[in-house]
């Protein structure tokens, strides 16, 4: 029998729960399909954060190298301050990794409702690749006051003159900048997965970029685009700035397959896109390196007033480990579990906030056993 070593960090709030019902399931879909995982439990998050004040070190991180995949709950407390555990532990093993694709599978499943007037299943079924390691979170940016940080507002004012040929007053009290980064190298790779899961698809890819405003750092994203497209002959592109795509998205969602995204382009571009499958409950995401440790998550936040109840939605999770699969090369599995999703909200075998009455550990249950029985 084959078996797969995998990482496993429940996080915070309801993340422990939630990781507890997708361990079921995909143990059962190995039980069904011939292979075993064998999990390894790291303890990191908010506790850990408020005993000892260390988020996440790097022998962990170098521990958690030693697996193809990590599955990972949810993150966040309300007794930490936002962002620290989020940049501290998520972010942190995103940018170790160099897991440079965020994959988002944007798909409506049989007897869930869409926001989207006369939009079917059919109608919804596409994937959101967003490169992951770039663009506007690189970190490089401060705010500067006037003052003892007065050279800040001078070297801005420098840059606007050069760029503008005119002189730009500085006399503002405060003032904050960020500044985007994309490389040709980090386009390419993130468009190259793209290209290659689009001829596994409809061969269709559609570039999301803003080049018409933001010509330098998008214009170079497109150039690699064209670049890249001459090597897929057999897939179709087209290009969408993100103003438009958020209105085809919502006027005419078959039209898309495949959608490459730049950084921060895709994490607005997929919120959307979970609401348009049927919310933040039934959106996975992927964070991936091809050659290298993989993480896999809902997107959803660690909601902690719901932390111990047994009320969450563990639905997100469970696509999220069919995601795993898929990644370790169980396509059947990862398949059989999607579609046991889709039995279970179609038997009203769901949670409260989809109409049900189950709890979470019952949808683990019920999952498991479907995935069995098929």
């Amino acid at each position: 029998m084959t078996s797969y070593n995998a990482a496993c960090m429940p996080g915070d709030g309801i993340g422990p729960e939630i990781i507890a019902e997708g361990r079921k399931v995909l143990d059962a879909a190995g039980e069904k399909f011939g292979f075993d995982i064998n999990w390894t439990d790291f303890d990191t998050g908010a506790e850990k954060y408020l005993q000892t004040g260390e988020l996440i070190s790097e022998d962990e991180l170098k521990e958690l190298g030693k697996f193809p995949a990590i599955y990972f709950g949810a993150i966040g407390d309300d007794r930490v301050k936002p962002g620290i555990l989020e940049k501290g532990i998520l972010l942190a093993v995103r940018f170790y990794f160099d897991q440079y694709v965020n994959l988002r599978p944007i798909k409506l499943l049989q007897g869930i409702e869409t926001p989207l007037a006369n939009k079917k299943p059919e109608d919804i079924d596409f994937v959101v690749v967003r490169e992951n390691t770039e663009d506007f979170y690189v970190g490089i940016g401060s705010r500067a006051k006037a003052g003892k940080q007065r050279d800040h507002l001078e070297v801005i004012r420098d840059l606007y003159s050069v760029k503008f040929g005119v002189d730009v007053e500085t006399d503002s009290d405060e003032l904050a900048y960020q500044i985007g980064v994309v490389s040709r190298e980090g386009s390419k790779r993130v468009m190259e997965y793209a290209f290659d899961l689009a001829e596994t698809r409809k061969k269709k890819l559609t570039s999301v970029d803003k080049a018409n405003v933001l010509t330098d750092v998008y214009g170079l994203w497109r150039e690699v685009f064209e670049e890249t497209k001459k090597g897929y002959p057999n897939v179709t592109t087209e290009y969408n700035f993100v103003d438009a795509i958020t209105m085809w998205f919502v006027k005419n969602p078959e039209w898309f397959d495949v959608v490459v995204t730049p950084n921060m382009f895709g994490d607005i571009i997929t919120d959307l896109g979970a609401m348009i499958q049927g919310g933040l409950g039934l959106a996975p995401g992927g964070n991936i390196n091809p050659k290298g440790t993989s993480m896999f998550e809902p997107i959803h936040g660690s909601a902690p007033k719901y932390k111990g109840k047994n009320v969450a939605n563990p639905l997100a999770t469970i696509w999220s480990g069919s995601l795993l699969l898929d990644s370790l090369g169980e396509h059947a599995a990862a398949s059989a579990v999607v579609s046991s999703i889709e039995h279970s909200i179609l038997n009203k075998a769901v949670t409260k906030d989809m109409g049900g009455s189950m709890h979470t550990s019952d949808i683990g249950d019920w999952i498991a056993k479907d995935i069995l029985r098929g």
